[in-house]
């Protein structure tokens, strides 16, 4: 393995490209909505989640209408994808950004700090976060 692939796999070690939030089959294993939950916790509440198995780390946003393309693009380059579920409050609307990883206490908290912050920038909020798993 050369350097550039080693470098590679350092910077996507949680990554699974084999799984996507379309796959079928999918469930919620695991959720935290709230702010002072950790990771940590949420993760070993849930009886269902198994750690070393792939699975989806999904992002719930409230985000302006106006900067969801601007999102979608930021979220793109670390290979999530954004999807609408819905109107939110006016001027705003709910979606999930999604991506195939796999998922430990660490990656949901930097992740969820990533998107906190994305929301913030955009003038939206971070409502939680969720794991899927083949059922």
């Amino acid at each position: 393995m050369g350097f550039l692939s080693r470098l590679r796999t350092a910077f996507t070690k949680g990554e699974r490209p084999g799984l996507t939030a379309d796959a079928p089959g999918l469930v919620v294993v695991a959720e935290c909505f709230d702010d002072a939950e950790a990771a940590s916790t949420a993760l070993t509440r849930s009886g269902d989640f198994r750690a070393p198995d792939p699975a989806v780390l999904r992002h719930h946003l409230s985000l302006p209408v106006a900067r969801v393309d601007e999102a979608t693009a930021v979220v793109g380059q670390d290979g999530y994808t954004l999807r609408e579920l819905g109107a939110g409050e006016a001027g705003f609307v709910l979606v999930v950004a999604a991506r195939g990883q796999v998922v430990s206490a660490l990656e949901c908290s930097r992740e969820r700090s990533r998107m906190v912050s994305l929301a913030s920038r955009l003038g939206g909020d971070a409502r939680g976060w969720d794991v899927l798993q083949p059922g």
